[in-house]
């Protein structure tokens, strides 16, 4: 079998931070054009004629963007990966990924194809792990070559560059220098990538068939499989059972998501203490998976933009670990936080699923208003509206930045209450100049907060003048965009062919 290239996205989680983590409140979250990339080949062409009686075979990651390389045993018995060669670092999520995968493999393969999968995995897994650059930061860099911090700047790197290093802490000599990230789930999208492509690889999925039909049954009971096992292999590897919307965005593209019950992910959080691998397996494939997700992506004609304040970023768990403290500490008001920001939620969902229906009924009237008021400031749009269906759309646009503002209020005054900087300062003065930028529908910070991006969602052609006003306030507007798809095969190793921003966001539908 010739290798498997799978992808999968990042995602941009626009409503439902910190609510996500409870059942049933929803996040609208949407994926993007920048991708992670898996390669899954085998890592000997000819097997000896003794490998049967192996009881191991080996297996091969690389990540060229760090440059490095580890290989590992893995045993065919209880599925155990052994480090052999041991450069300084770890990557849990491919390491539970792997092993994932191959319990799943064997759990539901058929008698008859026993002996294949078997062979496919004594002649080794050598993968390889490549992330679009957006994924992150190369503003140190754009500076030290003196280039202004513009996208133009970022699409002059070559693709998969070399990732940069945020410099080490002055005073912890010995810490571990962290990756530059800018948020867009890495490791959700990274671990989702390699589940998809081993599964495929090891044939325990066909996910050919997403190029002719994506409503397919069995391509979407493929899809479930995938989604579950990387769900699984990326909670194990966090150590936590997160919301999962961000594995779930990286499956299945842009969605509204309300999370699992976590209770779904005891038995496997139990087998880190030895239950075997192939059992706990069997479990979770057989749990009940009470995730929501719903069709949702942005309206036509309206751009998603993200841009990178350059302030480092913030920690989510332990942000997340001071709302959770207030939350007890002070039940009541917290109570009444949440029921606010849930109900602003609902409303930007609300407005904005009404722009995509209006935009469906009155494509001619919609697509004329979007772009008269892609050059105007908000206050202005009310004078576009001449006729009851005008009048609708731009209700519907007004309504969006309305609710957009009282999320950003809750989500603030949630954060002053935790003593956590969900919008710090910093970010609050940005938010509010991109708000009143002609064009300008909504601007926020994503997911959790903090310091790590912010986004808008501009109106027409009006993100390329939000992006050079950014760069006056010292943000670099990254090239990320939505792209609705989820997971995918690819034809080829990324490398070969220069992937561009522009090539992979055209999609025709």
């Amino acid at each position: 079998m010739e290798g498997v290239v799978a992808s999968a996205p990042g995602k941009v989680l626009l409503t439902g931070g910190y609510l996500i983590l409870e059942r049933p409140n929803a996040g609208l979250v949407l994926s993007t054009n920048s991708r992670f990339f898996a390669i899954v080949k085998p890592l000997y062409h000819q097997l000896k004629p003794d490998s049967w009686a192996w009881g191991w075979t080996d297996v091969k990651l690389t990540s060229p963007q760090l440059s490095r390389e580890s290989i590992y045993k893995l045993s065919l018995k209880n599925l155990s990966l052994e480090y052999v060669s041991s450069s300084d670092s770890k990557n849990p999520f491919v390491e539970q990924a792997v092993q994932y995968c191959v319990a799943a493999a064997r759990a539901t393969v058929d008698k008859n194809k026993k002996d294949s999968l078997e062979k496919l995995l004594l002649q080794g897994l050598d993968i390889t792990i490549l992330g679009s650059n957006d994924f992150y930061s190369y503003r140190n860099q754009i500076e030290a070559r003196g280039l202004p911090l513009t996208p133009d700047a970022l699409a002059a790197l070559p693709p998969f560059a070399s990732i940069t290093f945020n410099a080490e802490e002055s005073n912890g000599e010995n810490c571990k220098p962290e990756v530059a990230k800018t948020g867009l789930g890495s490791s959700a999208a990274m671990t989702t990538a390699v589940v998809a492509a081993l599964l495929h690889y090891l044939r325990v999925v066909d996910l050919s068939s997403v190029l002719e039909d994506h409503q397919h049954e069995k391509y979407t009971a493929d899809l479930d499989l995938v989604h579950v096992i990387a769900q699984t292999a990326h909670c194990i590897a966090q150590g936590k059972v997160g919301s999962g919307f961000d594995v779930s965005s990286a499956v299945y593209g842009s969605q509204r998501y309300v999370r699992f019950s976590p209770e779904v992910l005891s038995s496997a959080q139990v087998a880190v203490k030895g239950t075997p691998l192939h059992e706990v397996v069997l479990e979770i494939l057989k749990g009940t998976w009470d995730h929501e997700r719903t069709k949702f992506s942005l309206p036509p004609l309206m751009t998603l933009l993200l841009g990178e304040p350059g302030t480092g970023g913030s920690s989510t768990p332990s942000m997340v670990g001071a709302v959770k403290k207030w939350q007890k500490a002070d039940p009541q008001k917290s109570l009444e936080t949440w029921r606010k920001l849930s109900e602003a939620n609902s409303a930007l969902e609300t407005q904005l699923s009404t722009l995509s229906k209006l935009a469906e009924q009155h494509w001619d009237e919609y697509e004329s208003l979007i772009k008269s008021c892609s050059i105007l400031k908000s206050e202005k749009w009310i004078q576009q509206a001449a006729k009851p269906n005008q009048e609708a759309i731009i209700k519907a646009l007004l309504g969006a930045r309305d609710a957009m503002l009282r999320i950003r209020y809750h989500m603030h005054q949630m954060g002053e209450a935790a003593g956590v900087p969900i919008e710090p300062e910093s970010q609050t003065s940005l938010l509010d100049a991109t708000m009143n930028m002609e064009g300008v529908l909504l601007a926020g910070v994503p997911g959790a907060g903090g310091f790590d991006a912010v986004f808008a969602v501009t109106l027409g052609d009006s993100g390329s003048h939000v992006a050079s006003s950014w760069s006056s306030f010292n943000v670099l507007a990254l090239l990320v965009r939505e792209d609705p798809h989820g997971v995918s095969l690819e034809s080829a190793d990324p490398r070969t062919k220069e992937i561009t921003s522009s090539i992979s966001s055209v999609h025709i539908e």
